[in-house]
């Protein structure tokens, strides 16, 4: 059982139609429908909103509660699970007595993603991810080299491992060469950082040791970066927990807006 579902008394997927009030159907129907339209493909989603008639004319709601499943955005984007919990939102009264669900602020709430092997790798080689892969400056020896990530796998084949392989291209000095890699990490934990195993170039290549280092640390400041975007959400990793085909987030999210159809 996940902490988030353990803290929470297993609200998200228990409430049903009869325990909400008219008020809490209509807008938890409606906020359903809304979070659908904007996604490419959903299996399964649900939201709560526990809120009555005179919290929405005031403008607020007391919980909401959001658990999906299957749910794939930018095309090539699949999380395999979804939770978010958040207490006292504010919301646009009047949309909300017609059935549209808008934020009047932003808000905070915790949340568990579950991702699986073959998602994080259709993921990683999607348009969406590799454009942002592009053109990576590594200083060298006191050069600028760019790398290209053109391909792109994440293994886990146990609690304790990753195995990242990527085809790379690499520019140097006016001279441009594809470079092919395996690096091996261990997945950071509360009390350890993301630690680097091994790296090995593949087919015979090779690359000096000072790139090799720069490179590294260059995946490693990606793996440690604050926040990640999806959507109209701004996620922080709080915990993360790797087990043999697929990564559990424990997250913070910051969620902008509930997207309009």
């Amino acid at each position: 059982m996940s902490r988030l579902s353990s803290s929470r008394d297993n609200r998200i997927g228990k409430v049903t139609h009869e325990d909400r009030n008219l008020e809490e159907q209509v807008v938890s129907k409606a906020a359903e429908m809304t979070l659908s339209s904007q996604l490419d493909a959903a299996e399964k989603i649900e939201v709560d909103v526990q809120t009555d008639l005179s919290e929405i004319i005031q403008g607020k709601a007391e919980e909401v509660d959001i658990s999906g499943q299957g749910l794939v955005m930018e095309k090539d984007i699949r999380v395999q699970e979804m939770e978010l919990h958040t207490d006292k939102v504010d919301i646009n009264s009047l949309g909300a007595l017609f059935g549209q669900i808008e934020l009047d602020r932003p808000v905070d709430a915790n949340g568990r993603i579950v991702l699986t092997e073959p998602d994080i790798n259709r993921a990683l080689n999607s348009n969406y991810v590799l454009s942002k892969a592009q053109n990576y400056e590594l200083n060298v020896d006191g050069k600028t080299v760019t790398v290209s990530m053109q391909q792109m796998e994440l293994h886990l084949p146990d609690g304790d491992k990753m195995v990242f392989i990527a085809k790379s291209l690499i520019r140097e000095m006016g001279n441009t060469r594809q470079l092919g890699f395996t690096a091996t990490f261990r997945p950071r934990t509360k009390d350890r950082p993301v630690l680097v195993e091994n790296f090995q170039c593949h087919d015979g290549q090779s690359t000096s040791i000072d790139f090799a280092v720069a490179l590294l640390e260059k995946i490693k400041e990606v793996t440690h970066l604050p926040y990640f975007e999806m959507g109209q959400m701004r996620l922080r990793v709080e915990e993360m927990d790797v087990q043999p085909g697929k990564i559990t987030l424990q997250v913070q999210a910051h969620v902008r807006q509930i997207p309009s159809s």
